[in-house]
């Protein structure tokens, strides 16, 4: 019963949400169509500003993947990783998520298709993708909309969480299903 009732929710929410801020935008007398259109306006030139941002997450993931670098970290730091039982195959996870989502979901691909979707690696990097957020793509894309230059502060704690996603994933894992 519970279970039907959050599909029915989960399937109207969306345009539910639409309706109604249509019908607030109506009852309100807002000039629905030119809002629409200038709000793509902006979100047109946000985009055009954050370009250079995404350009050099692309390239700084595309060098530590081809230059190795993920692959020699996951080497030396395989007797700390096995300490906490934590698969080597993991170790790009814990490096990309904090660049890029796709990226990470690409590696998890990657996991998931060579051990198998029953094996703890991919079940581990499962949680990891989903308990992390991607710090560097936030603060690109979002402080360089807005035009904050300064990032000190919200990359310490976005790198902060970011660790604490990752110990709280292995942790969860090894009590749950390690």
């Amino acid at each position: 019963m519970f279970q039907s009732i959050m599909n029915v929710l989960s399937l109207w929410a969306l345009p539910g949400i639409i309706l109604l801020i249509l019908t607030m935008g109506l009852i309100k007398k807002v000039p629905l169509y030119e809002v629409f259109t200038d709000g793509a306006k902006e979100g047109f030139k946000v985009s055009v500003n954050i370009i250079p941002y995404l350009v050099a997450i692309i390239v700084a993931i595309s060098m530590l993947r081809a230059s190795g670098l993920i692959e020699m970290a996951g080497e030396v730091f395989a007797p700390l990783l096995a300490h906490f039982n934590v698969p080597v195959d993991v170790m790009p996870i814990m490096i990309v998520r904090s660049l890029s989502g796709s990226a990470a979901l690409g590696v998890f691909s990657d996991i998931a298709h060579s051990l198998g979707p029953d094996n703890y690696a991919t079940t581990l990097a499962a949680v990891m993708v989903g308990s992390s957020e991607t710090t560097f793509y936030v603060l690109a894309v979002y402080f360089g909309a807005v035009g904050i230059s300064k990032l000190r502060y919200a990359l310490l704690v976005g790198l902060i969480a970011d660790v604490i996603g990752i110990v709280t994933a292995v942790t969860v894992c090894n009590l749950m299903f390690a």
